[in-house]
């Protein structure tokens, strides 16, 4: 038989009918592709919101050092960076988008505007206008659509700088990105089955071959006929030869054990910020937890901030920028009251600077230092009778 006898003899038998398994064929959709933004991943943008509001929740202090040690200096240098360093925001804007920027990005750049040696304005550069450019291995110029600043000009805030090149930042984009990439897949995974058509309890066996089930409207007399009822609990009567119906567990996201796997990427991305794992949703609060993760974490950060500040900024070489963190830890009332009660009594404390310690506006008569169990000025410890040879009563 020639290849054309035998295709015209295919084309005249009659179709065969097959019986065809379908196998969830609703999950195609839940494939994650194409490049997540770490701004657009919820666990990152809750460890760089946290760290960012701490940073702008501290005072900034203009320090002066000296050979008793360390002092606040209070003039309007002081004032600008503390309150108001960029006109058109807040203080705390300009912080929250400073380390914010520093975190996604990398770097933050800053113009400080100058007139007559005064410290006019701090203007923030927008990152998707401003690049690097090298200028030999050492050197280099930053362009803010297309014009050219001079390093030691602007602020350039580094947070994690490149091997190579390390005058500029690489922030944590290469270290996020698979794990990104996992929590978002696992999104829209849990989406997906959630949203999913394909997860029925029951499921009737018909015979495909007869006419009445084989199209959707006799499917759905038969459910009517036989299945659907008006009373909850009403048993079915169903004719034993024509179809059969067996119950089934649905796939769950406990199967799938995403829980498991979601919440070790949260610990990654948790472990890669440095932030407690219960900022990203994993496990508790714990206070000494909390406390290590200023004291490790977020015044490195701040000291990138005040040092650049105080590098570019200052001209006197005894000031420097310094944060307060105290008002960041986490500290029971009671150990505070009772630190300061016993820096009071021992004459390293004023009242003033106990009450300012718990919160408390100052009250007059409070600004002398006491010690001993009689409270007297520090000057009068000599006075006192039983060091006299006086009554010791």
């Amino acid at each position: 038989m020639g290849k054309k006898s035998r295709r015209a003899a295919a084309r005249a038998e009659p179709p065969k009918k097959r019986s065809v398994a379908i196998l969830n064929g609703g999950w195609a959709d839940v494939e994650c592709l194409g490049y997540t933004r770490l701004d657009h991943n919820p666990e990152v943008v809750a460890a760089v919101d946290t760290i960012a509001r701490l940073i702008a929740s501290m005072t900034i202090h203009l320090m002066e050092n000296t050979g008793n040690g360390d002092i606040r200096v209070k003039n309007e240098l002081s004032r600008k960076i503390d309150i108001n360093p960029f006109s058109k925001t807040t203080r705390f804007t300009f912080m929250h988008w400073l380390a914010k920027t520093m975190m996604l990005e990398g770097n933050a750049v800053v113009w400080p505007e100058t007139s007559g040696g005064i410290l006019r304005d701090l203007k923030p550069m927008p990152p998707g206008l401003v690049s690097f450019v090298p200028e030999g291995i050492w050197d280099y110029q930053v362009v803010l659509a297309g014009e050219e600043f001079d390093p030691d000009s602007v602020l350039h805030f580094v947070l994690n700088p490149d091997t190579y090149y390390m005058w500029m930042g690489t922030g944590y984009k290469v270290s996020l990105r698979d794990v990104v990439g996992n929590l978002k897949q696992a999104a829209s995974t849990e989406k997906g089955f959630m949203s999913s058509n394909w997860k029925p309890s029951i499921i009737v066996k018909v015979d495909g071959m007869i006419d009445e089930f084989s199209g959707p409207e006799g499917r759905r007399k038969l459910l009517d006929d036989y299945i659907s009822t008006t009373e909850a609990g009403e048993p079915w009567v169903i004719p034993s030869d024509q179809f059969e119906i067996e119950k089934i567990t649905p796939l769950s996201l406990s199967d799938l054990a995403m829980a498991d796997f979601v919440e070790i990427d949260k610990k990654t991305v948790a472990s890669i910020l440095g932030v407690p794992p219960f900022v990203v949703g994993v496990g508790d609060f714990k206070r000494d937890e909390w406390n290590n993760f200023i004291n490790s974490r977020l015044m490195p950060i701040a000291l990138i901030i005040t040092q650049e500040m105080t590098k570019k900024l200052l001209y006197n070489p005894n000031w420097f920028f310094r944060f307060n963190p105290r008002s960041l830890y986490n500290y029971d009332i009671r150990d505070m009251a009772a630190v300061g009660d016993d820096q009071y009594i021992r004459g390293i404390m004023t009242g003033n600077e106990v009450r300012d310690w718990l919160g408390l506006p100052p009250l007059e008569g409070l600004d002398e230092l006491v010690i001993l169990e009689n409270y007297i000025p520090r000057g009068m410890i000599g006075d006192q009778n039983k060091l006299n040879g006086g009554d010791s009563g």
